[in-house]
């Protein structure tokens, strides 16, 4: 049967919620749920918050005690949170987010110029948008710290809503509820089939769809959008689907797969052509020529809903809207 880990489940307190966690919950306290939340595991808690075992275990009692429900049930390998904790880790987390920004804010009006942000982008948008704008801010703000995470959207979307993110540059992934997010339409994502200097196939002339089937592949993992977007149009032509496959999400591994052996990979079209003009591994890889298009779905500036961006991250924000104009 399933149970608390610290108390025999307690009917709801019909006190002033408010009025407990005005009085009694911490930010410790928020950083532990969130902690549970992540890990699964009292002990990994425990350890990224830097204390003891027991006293985590201390702190959601305490917890426990105050909101009068349980925040943890045990499992056979560590707890999960029930309802009840689950939606206090996620105001928990909007909280703590805030009072980063806060903390961030100020000490961007301290220093005038300083600050940090936190951008996620899919890989078309962040070479030729996201690069174009730090170029511009480094060079009016060089005390602003940025950090790029390149990565799907599906995983973008969900390190937005776990407040990793200032704002990503992505889809919004069908999974996920929309309302949890306010998105910006600004572009298509072009993309194209690149193979290695020397391909049977690169000789010049366009290549049609029945042409590739017989080659291997380098995709990302089933489900990707650019995967699904190339499959998609094997299958509008009735075209077999390529079942000689390696998944990786790694460009590095796709291109030494691609320069060192016959394979085909499907990569956005900005990504194509910086590499095509770089030296060394790279300077191996061309743009197959083909008789059709692969054009992925739009990519949005994406932030979630009812969160403010702080300056710095504002200031990243306006310069993409400018790279689109």
């Amino acid at each position: 049967m399933e149970r608390s880990v610290y108390r025999a489940d307690p009917e709801p307190r019909g006190e002033d919620t408010e009025g407990l966690l005005r009085s009694a919950l911490k930010v410790t306290h928020m950083r532990m749920i969130v902690a549970i939340e992540d890990s699964g595991q009292i002990s990994a808690a425990a350890h990224m918050l830097n204390i003891s075992q027991p006293a985590a275990s201390r702190m959601i009692a305490e917890m426990e005690d105050i909101l009068g429900v349980p925040l943890c049930r045990r499992l056979p390998r560590g707890v999960e949170l029930t309802p009840f904790g689950a939606a206090l880790a996620r105001r928990a987390r909007t909280m703590l987010l805030e009072l980063r920004e806060i903390d961030r804010e100020i000490s961007d009006l301290r220093s005038g110029k300083g600050g940090a942000v936190f951008l996620g982008a899919v890989t078309a948008p962040a070479i030729g948008l996201a690069v174009p704008a730090i170029r511009r801010i480094r060079k009016n703000f060089p005390r602003i710290e940025i950090s790029v995470q390149v990565d799907t959207s599906g995983v973008l979307a969900r390190e937005l809503l776990a407040s990793r993110h200032d704002f990503i540059i992505a889809r919004i992934p069908d999974d996920l509820n929309p309302r949890l997010f306010e998105a910006r339409v600004i572009g298509i994502e072009k993309a194209c089939l690149i193979v290695r200097r020397g391909h049977p196939l690169a000789d010049g002339r366009t290549v049609e769809l029945e042409q590739l089937t017989g080659y291997d592949w380098v995709f990302q993992p089933g489900g990707s959008l650019l995967r699904r977007t190339i499959e998609t149009i094997f299958m509008s032509r009735s075209v077999p689907l390529p079942d000689r496959i390696l998944n990786t999400t790694s460009l590095l591994l796709t291109l030494v797969m691609v320069a060192q052996s016959d394979a085909i990979a499907p990569v956005a079209l900005d990504m194509a052509k910086f590499v095509n003009a770089a030296d060394g591994l790279a300077g191996a890889i061309e743009i197959l020529p083909t008789s059709f298009d692969v054009d992925v779905q739009p990519y949005s500036l994406i932030m979630a809903r009812n969160r403010a961006l702080s300056p710095a991250a504002k200031l990243l924000y306006d310069h993409i809207l400018e790279e689109i104009r």
